[in-house]
């Protein structure tokens, strides 16, 4: 693919949002600030990928009923949710990753209002053990190589757009889509 052809691709870019995510004020303050289009659809898994016209005219996802992506952002309001997901809800969202990874797709766990002071000292809001928190989330990005992003809330949709964006970009520049 050429310079040009490659602008235009990432001019094209939109981002699709799983159609589970909740429409909240949050979320459309989230969606209006990723500074392009977006589209809700169903997402094999996590909350958030790209899409984009190839040269010839096509989106790169047009005919998928559930959009496998190639990088996508699961995402997180906060430490307290997360904790739910490693502690109760652990073989289901190891399920999610499974297909992620037989997918392999590039997986960035996004939570906000979260820092690694914050785990470690057990301050998310539960009584979740503060040493099984962080060796659970250890776990999962070992066996997912999932790479975690720690965010203010009202910085996620910037930093969502920015993944997925920096994601392409190099997916494109490294001959992945043609």
């Amino acid at each position: 693919m050429e310079g040009y052809e490659i602008t235009k691709c990432l001019e094209s870019m939109k981002i699709l949002v799983d159609s589970a995510e909740q429409p909240t004020d949050e979320y459309q303050k989230r969606c209006e600030s990723f500074g392009v289009p977006y589209e809700r659809r169903n997402l094999d898994f996590a909350d958030y990928t790209y899409d984009f016209l190839l040269p010839d005219g096509r989106w790169l996802h047009e005919t998928e009923s559930a959009v496998k992506g190639d990088a996508v952002v699961e995402r997180k309001m906060s430490l307290r949710e997360l904790s739910g997901n490693l502690c109760q809800n652990w073989e289901r969202f190891c399920r999610e990753f499974d297909r992620a990874k037989a997918h392999e797709a590039s997986v960035y766990l996004l939570v906000e209002d979260a820092s690694w002071m914050k785990i470690i000292t057990g301050k998310y809001g539960t009584k979740f053990n503060n040493k099984a928190y962080l060796h659970r989330l250890l776990k999962l990005i070992a066996l997912y190589q999932i790479k975690p992003i720690f965010v203010h809330k009202e910085l996620s949709g910037q930093m969502i757009y920015e993944i997925l964006y920096r994601e392409l970009k190099e997916r494109l520049e490294s001959g992945v889509y043609g």
